[in-house]
């Protein structure tokens, strides 16, 4: 540890909005269980936009409460939750340049693809993740601690990875496996085993529909019971009666179920679901009249769900429910942001999934986005039998309606419209991460007809990425067609303003070896590096071109 330098470069993320670039923050040395290592490669994500508008409000960055022993985050300098400054960057490839004393798990020079997502390591709402309460990648070393990236099952969070992939190949394995996760994701198609039920009734329960729900769909392990009409007897459940909602704790109910259409009493339910939590709404013939506040945010972030159903049964609600959040035969697909980094990997994986009688459309304001998804697109959706149609909806009339809608901006009034643009049991994929508290106005009258079902994940799990390694490594999938700018820590912070404006259509590729080197496109490669432009491969990025950079820099 000797030859260890005593200062880096880094990016911080010190306050709302704040980004500086420190060149003389100090690099750590690791203790016990600890393991420091030097990043590679790290791609720049719109989660990082997300993290620097909410800074401390951010889920990810309070405090972790549960899942490790709270004493050893006091032993780690690069645990900053709160508003404790960070270094943002999560989709990275590392290799270790110092282990603590008494470390045999690990050894200098091994080399490593980063699952930065803690998923057990809780935060009072969401969980520890690098990048975020745990100082991240945008800087030329980033320290872990063994103890906080192995979970209960004993798994590392560090996945080993070859010599011959080039570093923005591995880093870009991260946001693959979260779009593969955004389909792969199973569903919760009961009632939550033990779990807590709330019922809030606003018209006299049908006799026996909540038996038949039971007999169905599994019972809770207790009620409890808001309405001025008594609760069926004839259940074999505990029931604890309320008054109104306001003596409820919010997100304590696993299964919530609402009988009748008054839009404020749902608005304020909301709230009551848990994380991963159940809304089942019961309009027994009526209409809410008005669009409802839906809190939309939490579809992506607290994985709640919204079922309805027109009748007067809450087991009609449930047969809606998918399995998994797969695109299925025959669906008629709408990306919508389909010109941006995530949009061009959902466009390209779904036609290249291989499922039948698909059709995508990718929807995107700006030409220029559009005109280099479709030079990418175009040859796979031909070559796979798939129909694709990139449009403009500025311009052209949206080809609606679709059964699958993938969403990549975080508006809510993107999804408002998704819901009047589905067809019948369509899905709507709230992908981009609109936070937890943010609300959109939702015409549930027409979701609960159509049938429709919001769902959303956040971030990916250690299968996704090792099922996206694998792909990458034996040469099925090559993550870097979805490279478009490269440039170093000096230019990492003008890359986070280039995704924040949207101005660039591809993933940005930081590299932290290269000091002093800017932002620069890859159309800009011929005029600005013309040695590494010579090594792109149709105007793509390859492991050479990264090869011939590197060298460049080495002294530096």
């Amino acid at each position: 540890m000797k030859d260890l330098p005593q200062t880096q470069y880094a990016v911080q993320l010190v306050g709302p909005d704040e980004l500086i670039l420190n060149k003389s923050k100090g690099v750590p040395r690791p203790g016990r269980h600890q393991i420091l290592c030097r990043v590679e490669a790290v791609g720049l994500c719109f989660s990082d936009l997300k993290l620097l508008k909410q800074f401390s409000s951010h889920v990810r960055k309070s405090e972790v409460v549960s899942g490790v022993d709270l004493d050893i985050l006091k032993e780690i300098p690069s645990y900053v939750p709160c508003e404790a400054a960070t270094v943002p960057g999560h989709e990275a490839v590392v290799r270790i340049e110092a282990v603590g004393p008494g470390e045999e798990d690990f050894e200098p020079g091994q080399r490593f693809l980063v699952q930065t997502d803690y998923r057990w390591v809780r935060t009072a709402t969401s969980n520890g993740a690098l990048g975020y309460n745990f100082e991240g990648a945008l800087a030329e070393y980033v320290l872990m601690d063994k103890r906080v990236i192995t979970s209960p099952e004993g798994d590392s969070m560090l996945l080993p990875v070859s010599e011959e992939l080039s570093g923005s190949a591995v880093a870009l394995v991260e946001p693959w496996a979260c779009v593969e996760d955004a389909y792969a994701s199973t569903e919760r198609t009961s009632l939550k085993a033990n779990g807590h039920m709330l019922v809030v009734a606003d018209v006299e329960v049908p006799e026996n529909v909540l038996g038949d729900l039971f007999s169905r769909y599994g019972k809770p392990a207790q009620i409890t019971w808001v309405s001025k009409y008594p609760p069926p007897t004839e259940l074999s459940i505990p029931i604890k009666k309320a008054v109104n909602l306001a003596e409820l704790a919010d997100a304590g109910h696993d299964d919530v179920i609402y009988f009748g259409s008054m839009p404020e009493v749902v608005e304020t339910l909301f709230a009551k679901v848990a994380l991963k939590g159940l809304l089942n709404i019961v309009l027994c013939g009526g209409k809410f009249g008005r669009d409802v506040v839906t809190m939309v945010g939490r579809v992506h972030y607290g994985g709640i769900r919204i079922i309805g159903t027109t009748g007067s049964n809450p087991a009609e609600s449930m047969e809606i429910i998918p399995e998994t959040d797969e695109i299925r035969p025959g669906d008629k697909i709408n990306v919508i942001g389909a010109g941006g980094p995530m949009g061009m990997m959902h466009v390209i994986r779904n036609i290249c999934q291989g499922v039948e009688s698909i059709s995508v459309f990718g929807s995107d304001v700006d030409d220029g986005r559009l005109a280099a998804l479709t030079k990418i697109a175009a040859p796979l959706a031909e070559k796979n039998g798939v129909e694709y149609k990139p449009y403009n909806p500025t311009r052209e009339e949206t080809p609606g309606a679709f059964d699958y809608t993938a969403l990549m901006a975080p508006i809510p009034a993107l999804v408002a419209a998704a819901v009047h643009g589905s067809a019948e049991r369509g899905l709507i994929n709230i992908f981009a991460g609109i936070p937890a508290t943010v609300t959109g106005e939702i015409d549930l009258d027409a979701y609960i007809e159509k049938q429709l079902y919001f769902i959303g994940t956040s971030g990916s799990t250690l299968d996704d990425m090792k099922l996206m390694l694998s792909k990458v490594e034996s040469g099925r999938l090559n993550t870097n067609l979805s490279v478009a700018a490269i440039s170093g820590l000096e230019g990492a912070t003008d890359g986070i303003r280039a995704v924040e404006n949207r101005s660039i259509a591809g993933k940005i590729i930081v590299y932290p070896a290269c000091r002093n080197m800017g932002l620069v496109q890859l159309e800009e490669m011929d005029e600005k590096m013309p040695e590494v432009a010579k090594l792109l491969c149709d105007g793509l990025w390859t492991r050479n071109a990264e090869q011939k950079l590197l060298e460049m820099y080495e002294d530096s």
